[in-house]
């Protein structure tokens, strides 16, 4: 006989203070006190000394982020957790501590104010308009923050597409933000060349990344909104990595059709995405991404497998597959498709159609 549990307020408190964790690690981070304590600062007095900061104000914090679960105590000591030691650590290489810049940013912050407002439109306010159709500061801001998060998600697309043995390979990387997509190809294969498609501001931080990641020479800028500029043709592969969400599905598809002409014949198409499942509250993270959408972009989603599909499908392409693109983004599918070939997942070629793979999740 199971026991029955009881109402409890505590899921209503914990929703309602939420922001304090939001505040807490972003202080964390800023104040550098996760790369103190891998450095060997484990006391209250020795971390404040490492984040000049004052003693009560590093003590409370840090007991806080060892409830939150970012740190464990013991005694008087603190130490980092396997998550915080490996994305919160400046002496990690997989350090995620810029992501903060972007994603508690006034300006992606300031569009949940008042979200009541935009459920009753059902649209944002135009000042709230993450993707209005000109440069806007916070996409820079993005594609200076997001790079050490799409990483692993950048070699997954590599592997997918076997890049390493494509041969020559000129890639189309449409709203390329940081450009890491496109130059992960061209760090993998000597033979490959991209085209990055974004506004001016943005174009120069992929430009710093192709420099730093040296493949500057293969890489090359095309500035201008992504819908109207010309893309030229005879692209190998194009790359649309986490921007169809931004739009409804009659912009998706147009935007699909748009990059099906600028492909070669046996051409194929790239797509990642945050993926929903059919009952659209699971997984909670991709699921949930349909939230951010709603209080950033006029019509934005995140979209299920079978509405990629569709897309697809009605921009011409004609068979995909698709895969997980990297096993810490578990909500994310990359798809892989050629002209007449759409995807969100796999691989395929023009009139070849490919047997669907399901995506994998860890």
């Amino acid at each position: 006989m199971s026991a029955t549990v009881a109402p409890s307020p505590e899921l209503v408190f914990n929703s309602l203070l939420a922001f304090q964790r939001t505040a807490a690690l972003k202080a964390a981070v800023e104040l550098e006190l996760f790369t103190a304590i891998d450095e060997g600062a484990v006391t209250v007095g020795d971390i404040a000394k490492r984040c000049a900061s004052s003693e009560r104000g590093t003590r409370i914090l840090c007991d806080y982020l060892t409830i939150a679960g970012l740190l464990s105590k013991n005694g008087a000591q603190y130490a980092l957790t396997p998550d915080s030691a490996v994305f919160l650590s400046k002496r990690s290489p997989a350090y995620l501590g810029t992501i903060c810049d972007f994603l508690v940013s006034p300006d992606i912050v300031r569009n949940f104010d008042d979200l009541a407002g935009t459920v009753r439109r059902g649209t944002v306010a135009p000042q709230a308009n993450t993707v209005a159709g000109h440069e806007q500061q916070h996409w820079v801001t993005f594609a200076r923050a997001m790079t050490p998060m799409m990483m692993p998600a950048a070699m997954g697309i590599a592997d997918i597409v076997q890049i390493d043995a494509a041969g020559p390979t000129k890639v189309l990387d449409v709203a390329a933000g940081h450009g890491v997509f496109g130059i992960v190809l061209a760090q993998r294969n000597p033979r490959v060349d991209v085209v990055a498609v974004d506004w001016p501001g943005v174009l120069a931080v992929a430009s710093e990344n192709a420099a730093k990641m040296g493949v500057a020479d293969r890489h090359r800028t095309l500035a201008g909104d992504a819908f109207s500029v010309e893309y030229g043709s005879g692209y190998d592969l194009v790359l649309l990595t986490n921007f169809l969400h931004h739009y409804d599905a009659a912009t998706c598809t147009t935007l699909l059709r748009k990059s099906a002409n600028a492909l070669k014949p046996g051409g194929r198409a790239v797509i990642l995405e945050f993926v929903p499942n059919e009952d659209r509250v699971t997984p909670p993270m991709a699921a949930g991404f349909s939230l951010t959408m709603l209080a950033g972009t006029p019509a934005g989603d995140a979209y299920t497998l079978a509405q990629l599909r569709k897309m697809t499908t009605d921009a011409g392409f004609t068979g995909a597959g698709f895969a997980a693109a990297s096993e810490r983004e578990s909500t994310t599918v990359a798809s892989i498709a050629s002209v007449g070939c759409g995807g969100f997942g796999a691989c395929c070629r023009r009139h070849q159609p490919t047997k669907m793979t399901p995506a994998s999740a860890p």
